[in-house]
């Protein structure tokens, strides 16, 4: 069933207020989520009645689906592109080139934003199955990016895994890429770019990573019940979007009423606060822990990473991912950001520490940091894109690449 609303013969001018809307759209989507949007706030950004909207798009998830379809097509555009070049190297290096141009022409240039993929989850068939079928098209794409002589070892496992890492590097590059002058960039692309080529580890390191116990509302059973409240609220927020996670859903996945959740839950909003301060609290306890252990930082790196990614993917995971944060409240938003900076500011010491003393890469390790804190924050989703893949499996398929390299064997 085709979901796009029909259309009159397509004249220039039509295009182009259609074109308007989406862009209008788009900004609006990508700070409220689906739920959030509403045709009113998108008619009024355009300067049009509502009513004008409809005649373009007759309900809002048209519009909603319309947007996350340009997004994507957006970015298929970019991998055709880069998937011109001969190895896998200079694929990725000019994927990452085309995407932050991209990027610097939305910041100067006026181009329209592209859509964030956040809440394409919280769409309802038919569009549903519409947009998720174009991203697994565009999903396969990058992930051919791999496909050359040489790369016959990597299975369709560790080409998946590998290939949502990188994506979720461009998506969560969008948080932090506002900080830097668009003249910085390119040097942005080639710290970025060394860090997918060649890892953390210094020439000749070994991914040996040791045994980090997480400790999480241990020896409390009351903090263990309302851990277990938490956990199942945070994966449905991942797989539905902060305004897709509503109340009614959040009590029958638990099987209370909503009685007892607003007993417990002032309001939603409270709820994921408190799913991501518990996110937060379990970062900056590995983080600690893992500051403590004897060896060097490298040592102590792949350690944390391991375990934050198998945490993902065990029975007190997952965590809350970060791309709930945009469709938060703004006042509530700035201080959830500001813990998440304070997360990647403990990952860039650890890593500026490791390069002081030999044992760590000479990187950016700001840069560094964010791409850490996104990978093992995107860790959450592995078994989404990878099936079937075990607990024990995550550190390898998901941190390993990160440390050591996405061309690494």
């Amino acid at each position: 069933m085709d979901v796009a609303t029909p259309t009159p013969p397509a004249t220039a001018r039509y295009v182009r207020k259609r074109e308007a809307v989406v862009a209008a759209a788009t900004e609006i989507l990508n700070h409220r989520g689906v739920k959030g949007m509403t045709l009113a706030d998108v008619a009024a950004s355009v300067g049009l009645i509502t009513t004008s909207v409809t005649y373009y798009f007759k309900k809002k998830e048209d519009l909603a689906a319309a947007c996350l379809l340009s997004g994507i097509a957006r970015f298929d555009g970019l991998i055709c592109e880069a998937l011109k070049e001969p190895t896998p190297q200079a694929r990725l290096h000019a994927f990452l080139s085309l995407y932050l141009e991209m990027k610097a022409r939305i910041r100067t240039h006026g181009e329209p934003a592209i859509s964030r993929f956040n809440d394409v989850r919280a769409l309802t068939e038919p569009h549903l199955g519409q947009v998720s079928a174009a991203y697994a098209d565009m999903f396969r794409k990058v992930r051919s990016l791999f496909v050359a002589p040489g790369f016959e070892w990597l299975d369709r496992r560790g080409a998946n895994a590998r290939t949502q890492m990188i994506m979720e590097q461009l998506f969560w590059a969008a948080a932090w890429l506002p900080r830097y002058e668009v003249e910085d960039y390119p040097r942005i692309r080639e710290r970025m770019f060394d860090i997918f080529e060649n890892g953390l580890g210094i020439p000749g390191a070994v991914w040996a990573p040791g045994k980090l116990n997480i400790e999480d509302a241990a020896g409390d059973p009351q903090a263990a019940s309302r851990r277990t409240f938490l956990v199942a609220a945070s994966g449905l927020i991942n797989r539905q979007g902060y305004r897709g996670a509503s109340v009614e859903k959040i009590s029958a996945m638990l099987n209370v009423t909503k009685g007892s959740f607003y007993h417990h839950n002032e309001a939603k909003d409270d709820l994921v606060v408190q799913c991501f301060e518990r996110t937060f609290q379990v970062m900056r306890r590995t983080q600690s822990a893992a500051m403590k252990l004897p060896g060097d930082q490298w040592a102590r790196l792949t350690t944390m990473a391991a375990a934050l990614a198998e945490f993902q993917l065990s029975e007190r995971g997952p965590l809350l991912r970060s791309s709930a944060l945009t469709a938060l409240p703004e006042t509530i938003q700035a201080a959830m950001v500001e813990q998440s900076n304070r997360v990647s500011d403990r990952f860039s010491a650890m890593i500026s520490d490791g390069v002081a003393e030999g044992s760590v890469r000479a990187v950016d390790p700001v840069i560094a940091a964010q791409m850490l804190n996104a990978t093992l924050n995107a860790a959450a989703e592995l078994d989404f894109w990878v099936r079937d893949v075990k607990q024990h499996e995550a550190a390898a398929l998901y941190a390993r690449p990160m440390l050591m390299g996405v061309f690494a064997r």
